[in-house]
């Protein structure tokens, strides 16, 4: 008992010397602290490495679409590095609009489709847009058509802007002007995207403010929509369900909020695309459950492409140290409409 009491007493008094030697010296110039942050940052690269950053999984219908893609778009094959030092979903979506840069684009031939009451201060009929109706986007692509018979044409859709070009491309078929088309963090099942939207966290970051949104929009036009929805009601909505429920589904003509629904979810309707389309999505994407996402419909149709990555949220996909430029989700656009462009016609001869 003594030898252990004075074994303690020494280890006592050595790490008392010890402290006091630290609080001299400081602890990064003890050799600890840089010791600490090394082991740390070592750690956190190999946690990284082996678990963040990984190549997208790519579906296809058919080895053709594949092996074009491979070829010539070989930025959906490359391991995708999310930002080190933020690849958590909600992070990417928040961030993503604050920290990339908007620098000056020249457009050749580049039309953009502002869906009504979207675009300016006045609207001119009783009536908005929502993603199940395609009759405007209709409209715009067979008049750009006309104009341009001979030019390639391909079109984009982001998030609800993608979900309404797939239900176009599903009802139409291969009867489309569009030579290919391309979507980016689509909503793939409405229930699933709204029932996720509605978790707690969720609702707090997203759900409230854009359905504050959807209010704003349509009560500056307030007057043209008295005569056949209660905007009182409208106006009281907590969610993008609620909205839609007194709103949308109420606009276009629907018996239930459930019908709407059903008929905005481009998975129905995916089997029957009828030309090349590549649709980019994050499995970790709030607003499009990978539960939902129809990877199965995917492989039973030749023309559609899934890529999908572990990370990069919704219209996040920031990479790099620093992601003031370009994102992943930029260069994919990039690659596919230049592989489209300049060898859209191998697809035809594969």
């Amino acid at each position: 008992m003594q030898r252990l009491a004075m074994d303690l007493r020494m280890l006592s008094r050595e790490l008392s010397l010890y402290l006091e030697h630290q609080v001299r010296v400081g602890f990064f110039g003890s050799g600890v602290g840089l010791s600490l942050i090394l082991g740390f940052s070592v750690a956190y690269a190999f946690y990284y490495l082996s678990s963040i950053a990984k190549k997208p999984q790519l579906v296809t219908g058919g080895e053709s679409f594949n092996r074009f893609l491979q070829d010539h778009c070989p930025v959906v094959t490359e391991t995708y590095y999310p930002t080190v030092w933020c690849w958590e979903s909600r992070g990417q979506t928040l961030l993503r609009p604050f920290i990339t840069s908007k620098p000056p684009v020249q457009y050749r031939k580049c039309v953009v489709f502002n869906n009504r009451g979207v675009a300016g201060e006045n609207l001119l009929t009783p009536r908005t847009y929502c993603c199940a109706n395609t009759e405007d986007l209709e409209t715009v692509i067979h008049h750009v058509h006309s104009l341009y018979p001979s030019a390639p044409f391909l079109a984009a859709g982001v998030s609800m802007g993608g979900m309404l070009l797939l239900n176009y491309l599903g009802k139409i078929g291969p009867k489309t002007p569009l030579k290919a088309a391309a979507t980016f963090s689509v909503g793939w099942n409405t229930f699933a995207c709204s029932e996720s939207l509605e978790k707690p966290l969720n609702w707090l970051l997203f759900n409230y403010y854009l359905t504050t949104c959807l209010q704003s929009s349509v009560n500056k036009h307030r007057h043209m929509f008295v005569k056949q929805i209660d905007m009182d009601h409208v106006m009281k909505a907590k969610s993008i369900r609620e909205f839609d429920k007194r709103f949308t589904s109420v606009m276009f003509g629907y018996r239930t909020i459930d019908d709407y629904y059903t008929d905005a979810s481009p998975n129905r309707r995916l089997k029957s695309v009828g030309i090349p389309v590549l649709c980019l999505n994050s499995v970790d994407d709030v607003f499009s459950p990978s539960h939902a996402i129809p990877v199965e419909t995917a492989k039973q149709n030749p023309n559609v492409a899934l890529v999908l990555t572990s990370y990069g949220g919704h219209i996040g996909f920031l990479e790099g140290i620093w992601p003031r430029q370009s994102t992943y989700m930029d260069r994919v656009f990039k690659q596919f409409v230049q592989a489209m462009v300049e060898h859209g016609h191998e697809l035809s001869s594969m």
